[in-house]
């Protein structure tokens, strides 16, 4: 696999939500952070996204926010 992307993080699989047409997927990096992604249902089915399995969260972004709390 080669893209663009700088931020690409390597972990598996640990929860798969369905909805009627996005699944929310949660992929645990291997120090137990979580990253969130959003996609479509098809999108699991063709990647083959099952819990367990390993997968790249890969982030592309112009732009990153931060916040600090008061």
């Amino acid at each position: 696999m080669r893209i663009s992307a700088r931020n690409v993080l390597k972990g598996k699989v640990k929860k798969i939500t369905e909805g009627a047409v996005n699944s929310e997927v949660v992929v645990e990096l291997p120090g137990g952070q979580e990253v969130v992604a959003i996609v479509t249902k098809t999108s699991v089915q063709s990647l083959g996204l099952a819990v367990g399995k390993e997968a790249y969260a890969i982030v592309k972004a112009s732009c990153v926010m931060l916040g600090v709390d008061h």
